[in-house]
């Protein structure tokens, strides 16, 4: 919600209101900024974050050798072997015969556009089968069907990847010319569109070939198409908003519809879902408690994404950030306007969405001087904290240690950025 009302303002034009900002309650950590508006004393302020530190102090910490956080080269190795198999699987001449071109274009498709990246997504996959799967030893083959499930989720990752760069006319990915640029091979960006939905059906097509047989083929075939279709709303809705060149749709119940359909589905909640009906586990509850913290996950990522993409070290993260450019609905973008006073709003109604150097470097000047990188750590420490808090409260029989590996991966995206968070 946009409010320029005096109460807002005096809650929040100074950085030294950022210890008022929506960070601490878990569920409303991101919304919670209307909840404190200047009502907490300065020394009761102090006493909250005391005790909050504290917390943070008191949950067992789970080391990234310990979770696995830190890059699983034999894991990945182990992954990307199986990527000959996927192409061949998808593009085998004898089943398409009177279509040969449209085979060989299929496999530069995926040649070009599923190569690179940290595979965390489907890596997830087999790192969670791993755990789930208590009820036996997975044998060679078990492990193969983890690793081609992972390889369909990479896939539908990377078709909604694809259309969003050619929507946001984004340059690069994963090291290289985003598809829709990669001009002697794409006509126009039509061409890419229809490559990333070629991308999505060849899912169908693996899961046919390698589960059909399997008693979870319908559950996981449902799940696909569940979380396909969410995404592609919460990208409906992130254009939607970007579209809103007054930025009244810049609410915080937005932002997190956004990110919860277009990140923390198929990101966090998927991975474990297939898993799950991997190994046999198909209680509702167990579901439900796994995608209860999982969501909740994902709103952490994106959050840190967000973060990233304005202060990350682009050496590091290996992009540059665009969100300001582009316009996105952002957390930075959403809690600037929440403490932005009748100028400021102003300045960001003027410059937000404007591709123009000086525009964005006065967005960025406007987030600081609202104390945003501060009031993100003070985010980022208490909701970790907060987590892995929630995680010690499982009690489905879900192993702690899937979830830690989870929340590690994205605690460490601090790696990112060069310079402290003041």
């Amino acid at each position: 919600m946009i409010v320029t009302g005096c109460v807002r303002r005096l809650a929040f034009q100074s950085p030294s209101a950022a210890a008022n900002v929506a960070v601490l309650s878990h569920g409303k950590v991101l919304a919670a900024t209307d909840a404190f508006r200047g009502r907490i004393s300065a020394c009761h302020q102090t006493e909250h974050r005391r005790l909050n530190n504290s917390l943070a102090r008191q949950v067992p910490w789970v080391s990234p050798g310990e979770t696995g956080s830190a890059p699983d080269k034999t894991g990945l190795l182990e992954f990307n072997k199986m990527f000959p198999d996927i192409v061949r699987d998808l593009t085998h001449t004898g089943r398409h015969l009177d279509v040969p071109r449209a085979t060989k274009w299929f496999a530069k498709v995926l040649q070009y556009n599923m190569t690179g990246g940290k595979k965390y997504r489907g890596l997830a996959v087999v790192q969670s089968y791993r755990l789930l799967a208590r009820n036996h030893e997975p044998t060679p083959e078990d492990i193969r069907l983890a690793i081609i499930m992972g390889w369909c989720l990479e896939m539908l990752h990377t078709s909604l990847l694809m259309t969003q760069d050619t929507v946001e006319q984004a340059d690069t990915r994963r090291g290289k010319p985003c598809w829709y640029l990669a001009s002697d091979l794409v006509s126009n960006a039509g061409v890419a569109l229809n490559d990333a939905s070629l991308l999505e059906t060849g899912i169908y097509q693996l899961l046919k070939i390698h589960f059909e047989d399997k008693p979870y083929y319908v559950d996981v075939l449902e799940l696909f198409h569940d979380v396909s279709h969410k995404a592609i709303m919460g990208q409906v809705m992130d254009t939607e908003t970007r579209a809103d060149r007054s930025l009244q749709q810049f609410t915080m119940e937005r932002y997190r519809t956004i990110t919860k359909y277009r990140t923390a589905y198929h990101t966090f909640q998927m991975p474990v879902s297939l898993a799950l009906y991997m190994a046999g586990i198909r209680d509702v509850e167990t579901h439900r408690q796994a995608k209860t913290i999982l969501m909740e996950m994902g709103q952490f990522y994106q959050v840190l994404a967000d973060f990233l993409n304005c202060y990350g070290d682009p050496e590091l993260t290996g992009r540059v950030g665009t969100d300001i450019e582009n316009g996105k609905c952002t957390w930075l973008s959403v809690v600037a306007l929440q403490r932005a006073s009748d100028p400021q709003l102003q300045v960001l109604q003027e410059c937000y969405g404007s591709k123009h150097p000086e525009k964005v470097a006065k967005v960025k000047q406007l987030y600081n001087i609202l104390g945003l990188p501060s009031t993100y750590k003070i985010y980022e420490d208490q909701t970790y904290a907060l987590l892995c808090t929630q995680i010690q409260q499982i009690t489905r029989g879900l192993p702690h240690k899937l979830f830690f590996k989870f929340l590690q991966k994205v605690y460490v995206k601090d790696a990112y950025i060069s310079r402290p968070i003041r």
